[in-house]
């Protein structure tokens, strides 16, 4: 079968013929969609093309553990051990859909239409071994396209759910990448009343058609933001890709905002 694979070393992206993956205490799926990520992925292949140094700068956590293994084994065995993994190609991908064609549970039946989640697992792949935890049933009339979609769908959800918004309130959404997107539209399906805010014209644009109330950009933020909701918004939800602390600037100021109601995030 053919699967996706990511060269940690170089940062490129290959195609490969790999064996279909044997079933465990799940299933096996042969994959209709899977869904990429641009906000994830794009960061994993970007920092697979950075060299050595700015790996390690990017990521303090395996360099305390090398640092560990320093400690314990020495320098040599901790550095083939970093190398090592680092020849491995990395499956992109964490979302997919798709057909029961092997079965190790009774959970679920050859012939049964999932949606799948998990990285390492929903990969860019034909076929895919799940298990069974990270798997659900499609109901009938969602096709494997929509279906593609529902493990970022339940990221969405659980920062609504965080943010513990009731009918009728007004939201703010901060980002409107892939689970800025998916947000707006969870609110409005729960009956909020939602404005959207993003740099990005086409985002806003996006936004609009999937039923925001009102779109912004931080031009003019405050004035639109006061016709919106003249107290504040109720909740505001947070999915901005940055470092730097912009996003959360105008909220702070915003006093209708009430204790714990934040829920933020890096995704793109």
């Amino acid at each position: 079968m053919k699967q996706v694979l990511l060269d940690l070393q170089s940062g490129s992206i290959q195609v490969e013929d790999v064996p279909v993956p044997a079933v465990k205490r799940g299933v096996v799926v042969r994959n209709a969609y899977s869904l990429i990520s641009a906000g994830t992925e794009s960061s994993l292949i970007n920092l697979a093309g950075q060299s050595l140094i700015g790996k390690a700068k990017a990521r303090p956590d395996d360099v305390k553990k090398v640092i560990q293994k320093i400690g314990t084994d020495g320098p040599l065995p901790a550095y083939r051990q970093a190398m090592s993994r680092l020849s491995k190609p990395e499956p992109l991908g964490y979302s997919c859909a798709g057909t029961v064609v092997k079965t190790g549970t009774d959970d679920f039946e050859v012939g049964d239409r999932v949606a799948c989640a998990g990285a390492g697992y929903a990969v860019h792949a034909e076929y895919v071994s799940v298990p069974k935890n990270l798997c659900v049933k499609v109901p009938d009339g969602v096709g494997f396209r929509e279906a593609a979609f529902t493990t970022v769908g339940s990221i969405a959800m659980h920062g609504v759910r965080n943010a513990r918004v009731t009918v009728g309130e007004s939201v703010a959404v901060i980002g409107l990448g892939l689970i800025g997107l998916l947000v707006v539209q969870v609110l409005k399906a729960a009956g909020c009343r939602v404005i959207g805010i993003d740099i990005d014209q086409e985002k806003l644009s996006l936004a609009t058609s999937l039923g925001a109330d009102v779109v912004s950009n931080y031009d003019g933020l405050s004035g639109r933001m006061k016709a919106f909701s003249p107290f504040g918004a109720d909740a505001v939800i947070i999915t901005a890709a940055t470092r730097s602390s912009a996003p959360i600037e105008p909220p702070a100021a915003w006093s209708g905002i009430r204790a714990g109601s934040w829920s933020s995030g890096t995704w793109a």
